[in-house]
């Protein structure tokens, strides 16, 4: 069951790629500067999501762009 790809598909996905290559550094150096001012426990707990959900973001991010690459390469190469 192959979708075909559309040329607004592709579009929106780049546009989603480039709010995630934005977003995901600056979530990762908010943990980093939370972790640095944060010193007491219970705050260190949000320095720590921060981190984690940063990390995350950014996996995701490199996988969210190959597959972007490789739905713009099949739309493209499909005609």
């Amino acid at each position: 069951m192959n979708k075909t790809k559309t040329f607004d598909t592709v579009v929106r996905k780049f546009v989603f790629l480039l709010g995630l290559l934005i977003l995901s550094p600056i979530v990762l150096s908010f943990g980093f500067k939370a972790f640095r001012i944060y010193t007491e426990a219970p705050e260190t707990y949000i320095a720590y999501v921060l981190l984690t959900l940063g990390t995350f973001l950014i996996l995701f991010t490199v996988y969210f762009g190959f597959k972007t690459i490789k739905a713009f390469l099949d739309y493209l190469f499909q005609k």
